[in-house]
């Protein structure tokens, strides 16, 4: 696996292997190594992990946070390394962010895999009070801790991944750490969604309490012209944390369709 830290790119990892490439990006508090549990049950793809700007190995460069800027981010990592024919998985508000790569229909993307993410149209729970209190979640490592336990997950994390959580959430730039709840949260980005087209799974939790399944059903499935639904049994929504192993499984399938295999099943 190859370390690329570049003064104005996110640090990024990519591991040469079959393609297309799998391009991860994390959710809101994550960090490349969010993804770990899954990229090792993929053993054999290539494989693109990054630390987004403000967060972890990246959280010196300077902003702006903004979705938009972690997308120019993300076309910038992903030309750095070379990649030509990739499949994008974002998370939370990684899976924001992809939406937006997505929809400048970049030639090289053939597929979309969008893990908990963070809807093209925001939930009417999202409310400033909402965005205000959510802003506070990791001001300490005994709020992450709080927020890990009664929030965003639903199913027990092993010692050293529960301790993961709490490091990467309190290993961001502070403007980074609220950029997210007070503005990315909440912005409307159905005109560039529905840009998207190609192929898409939006993948949910049966208990997130984030990004609800029916949130991702109303607000996400309907601006997408090509998509499966696949609802994880008992996760939260850290997925990639929670059921790796389902979320590999997932990925393997898509992968399937996009090689000229059999549409999968929504449920």
């Amino acid at each position: 696996m190859r370390t690329t830290q570049q003064p104005l790119l996110p640090v990024y990892d990519y591991r040469p292997g079959n393609g297309p490439t799998l391009v991860f990006l994390h959710y809101w508090g994550g960090s490349a190594r969010t993804w770990d549990l899954v990229v090792d049950r993929l053993a054999d793809r290539a494989a693109l992990t990054l630390d987004l700007r403000g967060w972890s190995r990246s959280r010196t460069l300077p902003g702006p946070y903004t979705l938009h800027q972690l997308a120019a981010d993300t076309f910038a990592a992903i030309a750095d390394a070379g990649v030509a024919d990739y499949v994008l998985i974002g998370h939370s508000m990684g899976g924001k962010v992809a939406q937006l790569v997505a929809s400048i229909r970049p030639t090289g993307l053939r597929g979309l895999i969008l893990v908990g993410s963070g809807p093209a149209k925001p939930a009417a729970e999202v409310t400033a009070e909402y965005r205000e209190a959510l802003s506070h979640a990791y001001d300490s490592d005994a709020s992450v801790a709080s927020a890990r336990d009664n929030v965003l997950t639903a199913i027990g994390l092993p010692e050293s991944v529960s301790a993961q959580v709490v490091a990467d959430s309190r290993a961001g730039a502070e403007a980074a750490r609220t950029e997210w709840p007070l503005h990315g949260i909440a912005e409307d980005i159905t005109e560039h969604t529905r840009l998207i087209d190609v192929p898409a799974l939006v993948v949910a939790g049966e208990n997130d309490q984030v990004e609800p399944a029916h949130v991702l059903r109303d607000n996400l499935v309907p601006y997408l012209s090509d998509v499966d639904f696949l609802v994880v049994p008992r996760s939260g929504h850290l997925i990639p944390l929670e059921a790796p192993a389902d979320l590999a499984d997932a990925i393997t399938g898509f992968s399937t369709r996009l090689s000229g295999g059999c549409r999968s099943e929504a449920r």
